[in-house]
């Protein structure tokens, strides 16, 4: 496979994970609903998101660091969200 394809391919699919969080992350700041989420999975993928970024970065790659870069800007907003919600439902109880 020639690099054109290759970056094509890697790309696209970059594209499409990253993309994919975006309606949740709309509907998080939209409805400010996020009791169902997992705090515990947002933060794993959050700091993957931020390892693959280093990865990226370390070989030279830069569909991995732009693509996690916003994936986990994403994903750290809906954890602030997040965590912002939980404190404030503990406050209420």
């Amino acid at each position: 496979m020639n690099t054109m394809t290759s970056d094509l391919i890697g790309y696209t699919a970059a594209s499409c994970t990253t993309i994919s969080f975006l309606p949740q992350v709309i509907k998080a700041l939209r409805d400010r609903d996020t009791q169902s989420l997992s705090l515990g999975m947002y933060f794993i993928f959050t700091a993957g998101a931020c390892l693959w970024c280093v990865y990226g970065y370390l070989r030279h790659e830069p569909v991995i660091v732009i693509a996690n870069s916003i994936t986990a800007s994403f994903c750290l907003l809906i954890l602030i969200v997040k965590m912002r919600n939980d404190v404030f439902r503990r406050q209420v109880k």
